[in-house]
């Protein structure tokens, strides 16, 4: 009887773990703790951590009855119905992160980290997006706890400020090299600074870079030819420019310091495009050292019949060729990127005023009821 190779029945996940990518879950409900089903993705799908937003806890809290008896017991209390809604994702996303604090504690600090939002609402502010990191770092308690800033041009100085105070951030809402590059200078700054000041210089952080909605954008825009390329040769001329980033003279001397890069983490890797694969932006975005967060249905696909398609190359393959090609036909880059940060900036707006009308309303039916 042939020997079975370890390799041949190796999970797809598993491959992608092993090969350096950290995989982490898009998707955070009360019911995926409490049913157990969060460990299970740990234990068997080498998720190592995981990424939350306002439309998430919407969508959860508008679907499910999971938070009511929580949202009852604080009915008829003095909390506004933001702050029941930062109590109840605090209280998710502190147990989320001691589910992964062991994998956080084996890497020394680098994985197993879940992340909470600033408000929205606090896009373009920089001061209150200062003080509501700090105070949201503060209320979690926990190592492994991202704050999520969008990186936004108000966004950036409050990036640099919470680094400098120790604040682990994930900036959101990156959507191309410039953006990536943007949030990693405010990174490195705030690094500088505690250098400077004689404080240490390690404050953990990813720069997060939403891939699909580029290809979303321009679908039926371009020729045929070019369907569902926009976003990976987008993400590889990202990923070339963390790379170089790194060899940097300037980098290497925060390095030295005790620092730790701010990994690129490939976000938005569900597939919008029906003709396309349901695990597209899985497979041919593995690269070392970096983050893909997807949703549970992604997830779920790619651990059944994914492939792992290579490497991303360093110097970032053709995608300067590809994405000259989108130039010729018509698509200003650097314009799209502009306007896919607004409006994915008013979309987590939209989602948390429903979000926020969500709450209200379940607190006032169920004060009436009890």
């Amino acid at each position: 009887m042939a020997s079975i190779n370890a390799e041949d029945v190796m999970k797809p996940t598993q491959k992608l773990h092993e090969l350096g990518q950290s995989l982490w879950l898009d998707n955070i409900t009360r019911g995926l703790l409490t049913s157990g089903t969060l460990k299970r993705y740990i234990d068997e799908l080498s998720v190592t951590g995981l990424t939350s937003n306002p439309t998430i806890f919407d969508q959860a809290i508008k679907k499910h009855d999971f938070y009511d008896e929580a949202i009852r017991a604080r009915a008829s209390s003095a909390l506004s119905d933001e702050e029941l809604f930062f109590e109840l994702a605090i209280d998710d996303l502190t147990k989320a992160a001691d589910l992964f604090r062991a994998e956080h504690d084996r890497t020394d600090g680098v994985d197993g980290f879940v992340s909470l939002e600033v408000s929205p609402t606090l896009a373009y502010d920089t001061h209150n997006t200062i003080a509501a990191a700090k105070d949201l770092h503060t209320r979690a308690n926990r190592p492994n706890l991202f704050i999520k800033i969008p990186g936004t041009k108000e966004g950036l100085p409050a990036i640099e400020e919470a680094i400098f105070h120790g604040v682990p951030i994930n900036v959101t809402l990156l959507f191309s090299r410039e953006h990536y590059l943007d949030a990693a200078e405010a990174y490195m700054r705030g690094i500088a600074r505690r250098v400077a000041a004689g404080k240490p210089a390690h404050v953990e952080s990813v720069a997060s870079v939403f891939i699909s909605r580029w290809d979303k954008a321009v679908m039926g825009k371009t020729p045929e030819s070019l369907r569902a390329k926009l976003g990976i040769a987008i993400a590889q001329r990202t990923y070339k420019a963390y790379r170089d980033l790194l060899d940097e003279p300037r980098w290497q001397k925060l390095a030295e310091a005790g620092a730790r890069p701010q990994r690129l983490l490939l976000a938005s890797t569900g597939t919008k495009d029906p003709q396309a694969s349901d695990t597209l932006y899985i497979g041919a975005l593995a690269a070392p050292d970096t983050v893909n967060t997807m949703p549970e249905e992604t997830l779920l696909a790619f651990a059944d019949h994914g492939t792992v398609d290579g490497v991303m190359p360093p110097d970032g393959g053709t995608c300067e060729q590809t994405l000259a090609e989108f130039t010729r036909a018509g698509v200003d880059l650097n314009a799209l990127a502009a306007t896919l940060q607004k409006e994915g900036a008013e979309a987590f707006v939209a989602s948390w005023t429903e979000l926020i009308a969500c709450i209200a309303g379940k607190r006032a039916a169920l004060r009436k009821a009890s």
